[in-house]
């Protein structure tokens, strides 16, 4: 029996509104890693950079934990968007004006569940009780 762990990555600051980063997100909502990767490599929209690098973070730290992992059963266990933080600019205007606005940025969470690799030795030790039977 395999046990299941989990990794996650967090990029704050992300250039990009949470509403259309958000749209994204989705489409790489409960997939397989690798399957999520492929869709978003061949999604035009800007925010579909900004998910991927997130993912592929994600993917890199539950790789590296020391446990060993199969990259084969990786997926995505949670991924969210939130707001990140506003910065308040102004842009000339006629007249001597200044019109504010804000640079919105988006925060994107993302969590992924990976099985454990079965042990060789578990594997020879479960063939010799067939032979033996």
């Amino acid at each position: 029996m395999s046990e299941t762990h989990f990794a996650h990555a967090y990029i704050k600051g992300v250039d990009s509104m949470p509403r259309k980063a958000g749209v994204v997100a989705s489409l790489a909502r409960d997939r397989y890693v690798a399957d999520a990767l492929v869709i978003l490599e061949n999604t035009p929209r800007r925010a579909a950079r900004a998910v991927k690098k997130a993912i592929e973070s994600a993917n890199a730290n539950l790789l590296n934990s020391g446990v060993s992992i199969d990259p084969k059963t990786i997926r995505i266990a949670r991924i969210s968007v939130t707001a990140g933080t506003r910065i308040r600019r102004y842009v000339p205007a006629s007249r001597g004006r200044a019109l504010p606005y804000e640079k919105v940025s988006s925060n994107i969470f993302v969590e992924v569940a990976g099985e454990e690799k079965a042990k060789k030795e578990a594997q020879k030790k479960a063939e010799a009780k067939k032979e033996e039977k």
